[in-house]
């Protein structure tokens, strides 16, 4: 292996009363493809965020190209050709491909005027799509592309600023399984032209594909490394959380019950041609499989009244309801846990306990008022429940993990009666320890005679999870498939369209 240009060394990082950093190194050599892996708050960002020189470290040393820097900022890293590529894409829908490109930094005419040279931008730009083999032109807008297509943005914006390294905070957590199969091929191409890549993904077999090696955080330390061969789930899995996972699927206490929700040749605006009927039991985990488009989400919303149905009917208890909004559905107890849980199922500026109370606000009033006491008590018991890592219910729910604000969403529902809960991608951006709980609490719902809706892209979630699968296709159901009959070709052929 090429020496090392970029070496963090001995990086510790205190914040008051927490130490996030405890004397981390790490190195990076000229194209090579490094995996960062822990669960979340073991410290990978705050790491990623001193590299970047956005945060300045307590203690240690950056190096790069052999010379220790002191007072490193952002435009050290920059210089240094250090690029991001962020989970949440900094791209702005108004303008086109070369103007996102090159924003701030575009070629201009006209003296005092600086009027933008378009074309000299967009031919700036046009070779390096070509270095990525991009199936867009310089002057399309970005409003027209695909969130894998922006993705191609970011990276070519890195690009041209001569990047040697370019860090993917989990890239691929929203893309279809052949958009991640290129995003594998563009890591790959920067690897061959000596480009570094530090990936952080939850996703372990992305990181045998397509790493070099794994480094991995727990707590704030670094807990071991593991070269090419050595990379595989089980020991990504023992280094970051310390143990090992038992197998996913629990089976359920007993039987599932009685019919709860009977959506009968339901159309949604998606696809209006196309009709879908599926049941789901109590004390069930139904899991709804597809491909990205196939209509699942639109589903969940159209069953949750945020969508209306063009046609068809829902039975819940084998009573015919009308639910032509989210306060129906909710007065009726089918609860959505919705894929955006940042956007629709939170607010991030709020407390923990006031996210809780939401939907059920009355419950907390007296005159009119949010009795705070009883909404505060509610919270901790919660907040206890279903072990929400935080120490006070008065903390920003932004300020949580990933994890730990999909147990808020949770948590939220949990305070009423659910007959009904629909998740939809339930661990999208979890580690793989708070996956764990998370399935858990699915299964103990389940037995408490909950039905549960598990829509989720992730092969093995939906396998080792559900006690059976329905599979979408274009907007209907493709087929079921029953507990013994589950495997990935399975679902899969029934994904694209075909029988099994």
């Amino acid at each position: 292996m090429r020496e090392p240009f970029l070496e963090l060394i001995d990086i510790g990082k205190t914040y008051p009363g927490v130490v996030a950093l405890d004397h981390v190194s790490l190195s990076v050599a000229p194209g090579e493809v490094i995996a960062l892996l822990g669960e979340n708050g073991a410290g990978k960002s705050t790491l990623m965020r001193v590299l970047g020189g956005v945060v300045a470290p307590s203690s240690g040393t950056v190096r790069i190209d052999g010379a220790d820097r002191t007072g490193y900022t952002v435009t050290d890293a920059i210089a240094a050709g250090i690029a991001f590529v962020h989970q949440e894409l900094n791209l702005f829908d108004n303008l086109d491909v070369a103007g996102n490109v090159f924003i701030g930094r575009e070629p201009v005419f006209g003296g005092p005027l600086r009027l933008i040279d378009r074309g000299t931008l967009r031919a700036k730009v046009r070779p390096l799509i070509a270095r990525l083999a991009a199936d867009f032109a310089p002057d399309t807008p970005l409003a027209e592309l695909s969130l894998a297509q922006r993705q191609l943005v970011e990276i070519i914006k890195a690009l041209s600023l001569n990047a040697r390294c370019v860090i993917m905070d989990e890239p691929t957590s929203s893309l279809t399984l052949s958009e991640t199969e290129r995003l594998m091929q563009v890591i790959a191409g920067l690897k061959a032209d000596g480009v570094s890549v530090i990936f952080i993904t939850h996703r372990l077999n992305e990181v045998v594909q397509c790493a070099d090696r794994a480094v991995v955080l727990r707590d704030g330390r670094t807990v071991g490394t593991l070269t090419r061969g050595e990379l595989n789930p089980a020991a990504m899995i023992r280094l970051m959380i310390g143990r090992d996972l038992r197998s996913l699927y629990v089976p359920p206490a007993a039987p599932p019950g009685n019919i709860v929700l009977d959506v009968v040749d339901a159309i949604t605006s998606t696809y209006p041609s196309r009709a879908v009927s599926l049941q789901l039991r109590r004390g069930e985990i139904l899991g709804l499989a597809g491909l990205v488009g196939s209509g699942r989400t639109e589903l969940a919303r159209a069953i949750f009244g945020v969508e209306p149905l063009l046609a068809g009917g829902i039975s819940l208890d084998g009573e015919p309801v009308r639910i032509s909004t989210p306060r129906a559905a909710i007065d009726r107890g089918i609860y959505l846990i919705p894929e955006d849980r940042k956007g629709c199922g939170l607010l991030l500026d709020f407390p923990i306990a006031e996210n809780i109370s939401l939907p059920d606000l009355a419950s907390y009033a007296s005159l009119g008022l949010v009795d705070r006491s009883r909404e505060t008590d509610n919270a901790d018991r919660q907040r206890e429940r279903l072990k929400i890592r935080a120490t006070d219910v008065k903390m920003q729910v932004g300020t949580l993990s990933g994890g730990n604000q999909q147990k808020v969403v949770l948590a939220k529902w949990l305070s009423m009666r659910p007959k009904v809960l629909i998740f939809d991608e339930p661990t999208r951006g979890i580690d793989v320890g708070a996956k764990q709980e998370i399935y858990d609490m699915l299964r103990r719902l389940a037995d408490a005679g909950v039905a549960i809706l598990m829509i989720s892209s992730d092969m093995e979630e939906v396998i080792g999870v559900s006690d059976r699968i329905a599979v979408m296709h274009e907007g209907r159901i493709s087929g079921f498939l029953a507990r013994s009959e589950f495997s990935e070709h399975n679902v899969l052929q029934l994904a694209v369209g075909h029988s099994i």
